[in-house]
């Protein structure tokens, strides 16, 4: 059978007790000094027993090993001094915020006209006046938005109107040179027939092409010469 498990507590028997220790303490100071020389650690290992007595365990240097552990410590010490600081800044910066924002809140409330019953007097009128002053930046704002945007229509109404001049001016140089090309075809089929009539129909087309410059002309009658005699001949 396997050994049962000792159960640690104090061993009341002196003799035993020193025999554990000395057992116990050869075996820890074994076991320091194999970390140290397996796993190439510094260790230090300090023992005291019932009497006082000192034994140590040293790889390198019990001071220097000391120094290194109480810089450690220090260090250790002032991180959590100053994280414990800085919370305690936060702290004090959230409750501050926190109270900013209930007085805004309540601001808030006033001016939509709620929760004006604990207001003096005096309040009320610099709530009035508050309000008075904000209305009055409303109705300016509102004025300069609405005269932009009749700004902008009037912009828009007159780039429309020059369109609407560029598209009227191309429809009647268009007709016109319908009205030319269709003269020409009919002076051409009747060459030789209509002589006489073919400085009027030149005029004709030149007219329809450029009617800004007969608007301010006068009118030239087109002399025609009868060609033709009606009676008997003798």
């Amino acid at each position: 059978m396997g050994r049962g498990r000792v159960q640690l507590r104090r061993i009341e028997n002196k003799i035993n007790r020193q025999v554990t220790f000395s057992k116990r303490r050869n075996g820890l100071l074994k076991k320091a000094y194999e970390l140290s020389v397996l796993c190439d650690a510094e260790v230090a290992l300090i023992i005291f027993s019932t009497r006082g007595k000192l034994y140590e365990f040293a790889s390198s240097s019990m001071n220097k090993t000391l120094e290194r552990y109480e810089k450690c410590s220090y260090a250790m010490q002032d991180t959590t001094g100053v994280s414990d600081r800085e919370a305690q800044n936060w702290h004090q910066e959230v409750t501050k915020l926190k109270g900013k924002v209930e007085l805004l809140q309540r601001s808030q409330r006033h001016l939509l006209g709620e929760d004006l019953g604990p207001l003096n007097v005096k309040e009320l009128q610099h709530l009035e006046r508050q309000l008075e002053v904000a209305l009055t930046h409303l109705r300016t704002r509102k004025t300069q938005v609405m005269l932009e945007q009749i700004e902008d229509l009037r912009q828009r109404e007159r780039l429309l109107h020059e369109v609407n001049k560029s598209l009227q001016k191309k429809l009647s140089e268009t007709e016109g040179r319908d009205v030319i090309c269709g003269i020409e075809q009919t002076s051409n089929t009747n060459t030789g027939t209509n002589g006489p009539w073919d400085s009027s129909i030149t005029n004709t087309a030149y007219a329809l092409s450029h009617p800004q410059q007969n608007s301010n002309s006068s009118l030239h009658h087109v002399d025609c010469e009868p060609t033709l005699q009606i009676g008997y001949i003798k």
